[in-house]
């Protein structure tokens, strides 16, 4: 034994100085997290570029159309002019003479065989567009707009008469627009942007102050919640749901703590008692036998490892939840009950049993039903009945004593982790508090449940409710 643990701490001293010649690996939780962006910040940058892009298009947009009607809406009165000047032309009751002598902003030329004719210089160059369509032409650094029709000169035959007017005005008008959008669009944008920190930061206000709130919630304050406004809306349903996670919190922890301190109190009692019993044993040998220390011995060692294994068993369910499922006949566990009855000469009633079948762990199962009976055998008088049943998809194990039976305001508690309601005898009987524990926290792992009642002996009966196989 010496050897063996000499080589163990050689072993660890070589390990530790293994460990120290090599280098600490740099731990990348020691590099400082960089913080990213504020929700309110990132809203802010995706609304000002959704309403920068959206009004840039849209004043690109208006510029593009008010242009567009401008010049469709010129086009339009200088075709009206062309066709007074082409009817007038074609019936001879204009004559070029009449060209030449316009004075207005219009340009003309009369295209023929004999020349051109123009009402200015600048007419001169004016070129024919192909179509009746509009056209914008550039003549001496300004643009215009320009029409032309085919017309009959009386005398000289076919010719082709051309009207223009300057777009300087239409230019004017959109170079305002262009500049006035220019100024609009970035104070748009400056105001939409206020308006959306201004209401997001509204919006998340109670957000923060719940998380701040909540920051401040410690072990010592779980009984604190955070305040609902009562609306429904997103910001209160979230207050809700925090309250109902501390309320958990607050439960569990409550439970774990209760949990520690019981199971503390049930492990220091047989230790207690092993303890006083050897005390005794040394200091007055002849008042304690041999025999009488190896039996208190071994009854608290056995009521201790009924103490552990049950802790266990309740971890695994706590921890795990989930069950391996396969086909348990629940008429097969209570008839094995029953035969184990009758070897220990406490014969039980099994006429009410009846085929039941499940999808669960057999193991647990077969721990959940013995854990009923034998509840019912340290509180049963003399009769201890079982039964099962399938109603309404549901598949039931009861198991009856003739006993005392439980008050209805204490039949949930027994179901509670180190919950006796007779503390003598179950201590003289072996209970330890987890056997009605177990029961329902296995039926709950296979989406059932458990529960206590009136019996019709007398006594109590304990219900475990679980699905019922599906054919």
């Amino acid at each position: 034994m010496a050897e063996r643990a000499g080589g163990a701490a050689g072993a660890a001293e070589g390990a530790a100085a293994a460990s120290a010649a090599e280098p600490a690996p740099i731990r990348a939780a020691s590099r400082p997290r960089r913080r990213g962006a504020s929700i309110r910040l990132r809203i802010l940058a995706a609304a000002l570029a959704v309403v920068t892009v959206a009004l840039a298009l849209g004043g690109v947009a208006v510029v593009w159309t008010l242009e567009r009607m401008l010049v469709a809406s010129a086009g339009e009165q200088l075709a009206d002019e062309l066709a007074a000047l082409a009817d007038g032309v074609d019936a001879g009751t204009i004559q070029t003479a009449a060209l030449v002598e316009r004075d207005d902003d219009v340009l003309v030329a009369l295209r023929s065989a004999t020349g051109v004719v123009v009402n200015a210089e600048a007419a001169a160059a004016l070129p024919a567009p192909v179509g009746q369509a509009p056209a914008l032409v550039d003549l001496a650094g300004e643009r215009h707009i320009v029409v032309a029709e085919q017309v009959e000169i009386p005398q000289v035959g076919p010719g082709t008469i051309v009207v223009a007017r300057s777009a300087q005005g239409i230019d004017n008008a959109v170079r305002s627009a262009t500049a006035l959008l220019a100024i609009a669009v970035p104070l748009a944008v400056v105001l939409v942007g206020t308006v959306v920190w201004i209401v997001v930061g509204r919006a998340l206000a109670p957000v923060d102050r719940i998380r701040s709130q909540v920051d401040a919630i410690d072990a010592t304050a779980l009984d604190r919640r955070v305040p609902t406004t009562g609306r429904d809306d997103e910001v209160d349903r979230l207050a809700a749901t925090m309250n109902r996670m501390l309320a958990r919190v607050e439960a569990g922890t409550s439970a774990r703590q209760r949990f520690v301190s019981d199971a503390s109190h049930e492990l220091r009692s047989p230790l207690a008692t092993m303890r006083q019993f050897a005390e005794l044993s040394r200091d007055h040998p002849a008042t304690t036998p041999p025999g009488e220390l190896a039996e208190v011995v071994l009854d608290e060692g056995e009521r201790m490892h009924g103490i552990v294994e049950g802790l266990l068993l309740l971890a695994r369910l706590d921890e795990h939840g989930g069950v391996a499922r396969r086909r348990v006949d629940l008429d097969d566990l209570a008839h094995g009950e029953l035969e184990r009855l009758r070897g220990l000469g406490r014969p039980g009633d099994g006429t009410a049993v009846r085929a039941a079948q499940v999808d669960g762990d057999a193991r647990l199962l077969a721990r959940a039903v013995r854990n009923l009976v034998d509840n019912a055998l340290r509180h049963a008088r003399g009769r201890v009945a079982l039964g099962t049943v399938v109603r309404d998809g549901r598949a039931m194990l009861w198991v009856d004593d003739d006993g005392a039976g439980i008050a209805p305001a204490e039949r949930e508690r027994v179901f509670e982790r180190f919950v006796r309601l007779d503390e003598s005898r179950a201590r003289d009987e072996g209970g330890s508090g987890l056997g009605l524990a177990i029961v329902r926290e296995v039926a709950r792992a296979h989406g059932g449940d458990a529960w206590a009642d009136a019996s019709p002996l007398g006594g109590a009966r304990m219900v475990l409710e679980l699905p019922a196989a599906r054919a």
